[in-house]
């Protein structure tokens, strides 16, 4: 979350680098959203996410320092004039402590983890739930233990260990075992005009909810590679392959694939395009690809000028014949943003993607959008 600038600062006047630094934070946001092809027409909403930093630094260039966040929210869903839906609540969004030196970090806490090289399909999307056409880019964070090495190469070292998170993260089918840890670990090193990664997570996946198996957990190894490259064009690729030990049919092996490339055209202020193909297969033997689906999607966005800006994203889903559309116009000015989103979607969305705003944006309509970061 992108949060404004300093609010107070315990160390303003504070000559002593080695003092303990505060300061308040926070985002306001609210929503109406119409959609006559809902059942709930008019959707309103309004959130808050204050934020606490703390920072000392230490001798040798160390440093430790802290985040605190909650998201609290609320909405309401009215069909006129005879039904009317609220629901609210107040969450931890961010909760975790730091130590870090020149080369390296470990961090502990609700935190957010995410990494990979696709911008729209992230087949490594496996602890954060940002979706492209969010535009505050909200995800819930995980509990866990992350720590990441930098070699004065450019190559880095992340190793993690998760336990309590039990909610279902970017294109998970199933959740995890709350009870039991989860590990992995990344490598990522630089490569001629980019560079590349090796990715792997254990967890034990809760199976008990598809009702079909006699057992309650699957252990589930995942792997994931990546990389980027900068030749005139942006290009990457990004796949993973998920496998549970034990035979659970189609969902014993989950393959993706995603390609893509981005590049800003010379036009008025500059037109970026972001375009990417993602291929997705499941299988009862590893490396199969009968069982397929395939989705294309293409991002633009230009700015107006220096406080406007217009992006649009479209998705075609070949497998069922579908397209998605949506385009957004953002004014900024000093703390304030202003969003209008207009969508022209299947009623019955079947994007994979992991927050519950296809529920929202199904059919067509248009949504307004205020933030305020103070």
């Amino acid at each position: 979350m992108a949060f404004g600038q300093l609010a107070y600062s315990q160390s303003d006047a504070a000559t002593d680098s080695t003092k303990l630094k505060w300061r308040i934070e926070g985002q306001a946001s609210a929503f109406t959203l119409y959609n006559p092809d809902n059942q709930l027409s008019l959707y309103s909403g309004a959130r808050y996410m204050p934020q606490v930093s703390l920072e000392k630094k230490l001798p040798k260039h160390r440093l430790i320092d802290l985040e605190a966040s909650a998201n609290i929210f609320g909405t309401m869903g009215v069909h006129p004039f005879d039904t009317a839906v609220t629901a609210g609540d107040i969450r931890p969004y961010r909760a975790w402590v730091r130590y870090s030196k020149a080369q390296s970090e470990l961090r502990i806490g609700l935190q957010k983890i995410n990494f990979g090289s696709a911008s729209i399909l992230r087949p490594l999307m496996w602890f954060d739930q940002i979706d492209p056409r969010d535009p505050l880019q909200l995800t819930d964070g995980v509990w866990g233990v992350l720590g990441r090495y930098y070699f004065l190469n450019n190559t880095n070292i992340w190793v993690w260990g998760l336990y309590g998170n039990k909610n279902r993260r970017g294109f998970d089918r199933v959740p995890s075992n709350s009870k039991v840890p989860e590990f992995g670990g990344r490598i990522q090193f630089p490569t001629p005009k980019g560079e590349a990664a090796f990715t792997y997570h254990h967890r034990e996946a809760d199976i008990s909810e598809l009702n079909m198996f006699t057992l309650d957990n699957s252990p589930e190894h995942r792997f994931g590679i990546d990389g980027k490259w900068d030749v005139k064009v942006g290009i990457w690729v990004e796949a993973t392959w998920i496998h549970k030990t034990r035979d659970l049919g189609l969902l014993t092996n989950q393959h993706m694939l995603n390609l893509g490339m981005d590049y800003t055209l010379g036009i008025g202020n500059g037109l970026t395009v972001i375009a990417e193909q993602l291929v997705v297969a499941a299988h009862e033997d590893p490396f199969v690809f009968e069982n397929t689906g395939t989705l294309t999607a293409v991002s633009s966005s230009y700015p107006l000028g220096l406080f406007d800006n217009m992006s649009a994203i479209f998705y075609y889903d070949w497998t069922n014949d579908a397209l998605y559309n949506f385009l957004q116009y953002r004014h900024s000015f000093a703390n304030w943003s202003l969003n209008v989103i207009g969508f022209w979607n299947p009623q019955n969305s079947q994007l994979p993607q992991q927050q519950n705003i296809e529920n929202l944006f199904g059919g067509k309509g248009i949504q307004f959008l205020a933030v305020f970061n103070h």
